[in-house]
């Protein structure tokens, strides 16, 4: 895996250092990369660097690191995969448009996470299990306080789940749902009864984005990750919650129908992000974007 464009992060503090800005139209510069940086091209990358490269920003507000007007409360970030012409999907699943590092990348960000927000939908069609625990990424959770692995917090306003699967049942750490107060009571004991704990974070019917991920980072869980799908992932973008996208773009052609990696009403205006930073590997671009 090596890195195509190092960038400099203006939106937001990182954890490790960012190389230097360089400009497309002077790709003589890429011989005079730092030699740490040079040290990456052309071999796969340990869980460790990858960890270091998509680090949270820091500080974040935590039990630890009290809130300042300098440390966000939160941090809200999505990873998504698609083909060149927008698919998220093909035959109902993100597994077809993936490839071995963005799964490395994929079970890095989890690593890194506190919390993975998942929608309903999404869990029942990719069979969603319960995160498990990792060597690799043991001490640097511990050093930051975190659980063993990060919890799902599945976002349901039906709660039309099977609570009999692994996800609910045996997790590391208890999943969570999300939903709102109309939810049915008799679903929401069903939850709570398969070890779930269940989170109401809207007045009516469905959950509102903006009182779900403050929910989550009032009980701790300030380092958030979203999987989709798309119409989750459009609720959080339209509502401004999200953060920060890690997408990535498989060399791949779909035609067909499939989702975006969004889905609900556009917006009023497009809403600008920055490029932090672009990974590459086997035609796949692993692109992170910040929002300004």
């Amino acid at each position: 895996m090596r890195r195509l464009f190092p960038v400099t992060d203006q939106t937001a503090p990182a954890a490790a250092p960012a190389p230097q800005a360089q400009s497309e139209a002077q790709p003589e510069a890429q011989s005079e990369a730092p030699s740490h940086l040079a040290d990456l091209v052309d071999r796969e990358w340990t869980l460790d660097e990858l960890a270091e490269a998509y680090a949270y920003p820091a500080p974040l507000t935590t039990p630890a690191v009290p809130a300042t007007s300098d440390a966000p409360h939160r941090w809200l970030r999505a990873n998504m995969v698609s083909t060149l012409d927008g698919a998220a999907q093909h035959d109902g699943r993100s597994q077809a448009i993936s490839s071995d590092a963005d799964m490395r990348i994929f079970g890095t960000l989890r690593g890194l996470a506190d919390v993975v927000l998942v929608g309903a939908e999404t869990v029942r069609l990719e069979g969603y299990r319960p995160a498990r625990a990792r060597d690799a990424f043991a001490a640097r959770r511990a050093a930051d306080g975190q659980a063993p692995a990060p919890a799902i917090a599945v976002v349901s306003a039906s709660l039309n789940l099977d609570f009999s699967l692994p996800l609910f049942t045996s997790p590391l750490v208890p999943t969570l749902v999300l939903t709102g107060a109309a939810a049915s009571p008799d679903r929401v004991r069903d939850a709570e009864k398969a070890g779930a704990r269940v989170i109401v974070a809207g007045d009516g019917p469905g959950v509102e984005p903006d009182r779900a991920v403050t929910a989550l980072a009032d009980m701790g869980l300030v380092r958030q990750l979203t999987e989709g799908g798309p119409r989750l992932l459009g609720q959080f973008a339209a509502a401004g919650v999200l953060d920060e996208l890690c997408l990535t773009v498989a060399p791949l052609l779909t035609v067909g129908s499939a989702q975006r990696i969004t889905g609900g009403p556009a917006l009023p205006d497009p809403e600008r992000f920055a490029l932090a930073a672009v990974l590459e590997e086997a035609g796949f671009l692993f692109t992170r974007y910040r929002r300004i």
